[in-house]
């Protein structure tokens, strides 16, 4: 079946948000918006890294979730304000935007993400 941006970023928008509600109870329309980019993202990279291992297709895929939770968290915590989290009070955090904690978590959620996409484009 053939996925275009529309239909990646719906999946991506609407796996997020659930994601987001299942831990934290509770998420944000930013995250939706996020989250489809992200999946948008990572559906292409997973695409053309089809030939790396899984370690380092997670490795590269929880970078590429952090650098969006980073610019997202720019746009809709620091600039308008909308303080979706902050994640000030966890170790390694990068002004209160990422911490290595989720990055761990991002780098994780790329393994079943990883196959996701793997079965959706029937590879």
């Amino acid at each position: 079946m053939f996925f275009d941006n529309k239909k990646l970023f719906l999946i991506g928008g609407a796996g997020y948000g659930l994601l987001e509600v299942l831990w934290r109870g509770k998420t944000h329309w930013s995250m939706i918006i996020t989250g489809g980019l992200c999946f948008i993202a990572l559906y292409k990279f997973f695409k053309r890294a089809k030939e790396l291992p899984l370690k380092i297709k997670c490795l590269i895929g929880g970078g590429i979730i952090t650098g969006f939770e980073f610019f997202s968290g720019c746009i809709f915590n620091k600039l308008l304000k909308f303080g979706v989290w902050d994640y000030s009070d966890y170790r390694l955090n990068f002004k209160g935007q990422i911490c290595a904690f989720y990055s761990c978590l991002w780098t994780a959620l790329c393994i079943p993400v990883s196959l996701i996409c793997k079965k959706m484009r029937r590879d």
